[in-house]
């Protein structure tokens, strides 16, 4: 089994994987936080591009199935020497690891290693393209505040013409059931974004009926070489910058991180109890066991992974 993009799931395996998501998170509160489930396996974490949140989250997901975890990073790997990606996976490939999970800069390199070796690739973000665990732990983080996800109203809102999460949370939040539109200025709007059937808002009153409110960081570092897309930081945060007084009773904000203090939001609404934040990066490390478990063991039973 592979995780490259979130449509190679159906809504059936997202609640597969919700349910057992519910027992990890279990054992997250328990004194000894590590089960035998992926005992001997070997997990390879390739990240090529700069994380902490999904990096770390990911090698405590494996090392909390006991499974033996190794991390490779950017500055450390022989691609920094000029190292095809190709033979990067075929020299891992050698080692015969169970999955391999990566990030990489370039749309579509997870695809492409699935095509040189036979472990389970989970893709940790690729480039502009997906980033599906992120959505699958969004919606795990929704499905536990508000249970019910069918008709849920949520807005993305900031840079997604440069982010990966806003492409797969589009599609993963419709896939089940969830009212989603984006909001940003035009130069921050991918090309042929009328083709992505989506509402689309230029005026932050769009946010007035909504439930959800999904903030993006302003990706400069893709932008490099290129006309900055908005005139700078501090006039994005005046404009389209959210503090608490923004934010309407009720409503919940979440931001997939790292977040920007001061620009995309404000200080005092990160640590708002209206943000769903740190709830995000709690629900991410029981997401990513339970994909871990799935790639492996999904055909044993659910109750086995505790």
């Amino acid at each position: 089994m592979h995780l490259i993009s979130i449509d190679d799931l159906s809504t059936a395996d997202i609640e597969t994987l919700f349910k057992l998501s519910d027992g990890f998170l279990e054992i997250a509160s328990r004194s000894i936080k590590k089960v035998p489930t992926l005992r001997g396996r070997t997990i390879i974490n390739v990240f090529l591009e700069p994380s902490t949140r999904t990096q770390s989250s990911f090698e405590l997901a494996g090392k909390r199935l006991s499974a033996d975890v190794i991390n490779i990073k950017g500055s450390s790997s022989s691609v920094s020497k000029g190292e095809s990606l190709k033979d990067t996976i075929l020299t891992l490939e050698s080692y015969r690891p169970d999955i391999i999970v990566m990030r990489h800069p370039q749309v579509g390199a997870s695809r492409m290693a699935t095509r040189y070796t036979s472990a389970s690739v989970v893709n940790a973000g690729d480039g502009t393209g997906e980033h599906p665990t992120q959505c699958l732990l969004d919606l795990y983080s929704l499905r536990r505040t508000y249970g019910d996800l069918q008709g849920l109203k949520v807005a993305i809102v900031g840079d997604i013409l440069r982010s990966r999460v806003a492409r797969s949370n589009l599609f993963g939040f419709r896939k089940m059931g969830i009212d989603v539109r984006l909001v940003g200025p035009p130069t921050l709007m991918p090309p042929g974004i009328e083709y992505w059937d989506v509402p689309i808002y230029q005026d932050l009153a769009a946010l007035d009926d909504v439930d959800v409110i999904y903030l993006l960081r302003m990706q400069l570092e893709r932008a490099r070489g290129k006309v900055p897309p908005v005139p700078s930081l501090r006039e994005y945060s005046r404009i389209w910058g959210l503090s608490s007084l923004k934010v309407k009773p009720g409503q919940r904000v979440m931001h997939p991180g790292p977040i920007n203090r001061g620009v995309e939001l404000s200080g005092d609404l990160a640590d708002d109890d209206r943000s769903l934040i740190l709830h995000q990066v709690e629900s991410g490390l029981a997401v990513r066991m339970a994909i871990l478990y799935q790639c492996l063991a999904g055909s044993l039973t659910e109750e086995s992974a505790g």
